[in-house]
């Protein structure tokens, strides 16, 4: 039983570090995804999207990726443009409280 729990003991915290990095993983991957969405629409239409909802009303996405780590697809800060006449979604960020291992904050990445 000692030897289960010195491994348990090892392997636990081990065990949600690896997941806390496949989050910030999955989390930089979505931002990226979410912002060659955002430049494709602009390419496209010379227009930002007006919402997020619009990226997928278009097909330029499946639907909205939820964060992983605020766990909501309705958490995402959109930047809007300086452009009054375009004063659509420029650029996204988390809205996810905290910071990832390197210390940065997830809303600025």
């Amino acid at each position: 039983m000692a030897i289960i729990a010195t491994l348990l003991t090892i392997a636990v915290p081990r065990y949600f570090r690896t997941l806390e990095r496949s989050r910030a993983a999955v989390l930089r991957q979505d931002i990226a995804t979410l912002r060659e969405s955002i430049d494709r629409f602009y390419g496209d239409t010379g227009k930002y999207p007006e919402t997020l909802a619009m990226l997928v009303d278009r097909h330029y996405l499946r639907a909205i990726p939820v964060d992983p780590i605020a766990k909501s697809a309705e958490r995402w800060i959109v930047v809007l443009s300086d452009d009054p006449e375009d004063p659509g979604v420029k650029d996204v960020h988390s809205g996810a409280e905290g910071a990832g291992e390197d210390g940065v904050p997830y809303a600025a990445w």
